[in-house]
């Protein structure tokens, strides 16, 4: 009976005050992209970013803006970040924590690497074998499961 009297109660409320309603009670979380990106020598792109603790060193991303599609947002990221366009996006997982959500891309990119943001002190490519040693661990294992193989010398 209780759930048949708040079912008519909620339809006769506003659009705008049943949008409320959800956002005081539906748990807030943010969205964030990142890609694995390769150019055409296999080498993968690592920011030298700003904000990112141990290690400055990592993947590129950020975080989704409102209303901003996941492929749209690690396509702007990029671009702020680097001047690179990306081709061949391709999403391979989707990864929560807690009140996070990150989203991870494949992606490949031709051209310099050239740090656009003040959020990144330097872009570089790196071979597999180069990778920074001291680069997250979670994010290491990202590069090396999703890193495709490396074109034959």
């Amino acid at each position: 009976m209780l759930k048949k009297i708040v079912g008519t109660i909620w339809k006769k409320l506003t659009p705008a005050a049943r949008l409320k309603i959800t956002r005081a009670t539906q748990p807030k979380f943010t969205v964030s992209v990142a890609a694995v990106i390769t150019n055409e020598r296999g080498e993968v792109l690592l920011l030298d970013h700003v904000l990112r603790p141990h290690s400055n060193w990592g993947i590129p991303g950020g975080f989704v803006k409102a209303s901003e599609q996941p492929e749209d947002a690690i396509r702007r990221e990029i671009r702020e970040e680097t001047g690179l366009v990306l081709d061949n996006l391709k999403m391979l997982v989707v990864r929560t924590s807690r009140r996070h959500v990150e989203i991870l891309f494949r992606a490949d990119a031709r051209g310099e690497a050239v740090a656009q943001s003040r959020e990144i002190n330097q872009a570089a490519w790196f071979s597999l074998e180069a990778i920074p040693e001291d680069m997250s661990g979670r994010q290491k294992a990202d590069v090396r499961d999703f890193l495709p193989s490396l074109p034959e010398k």
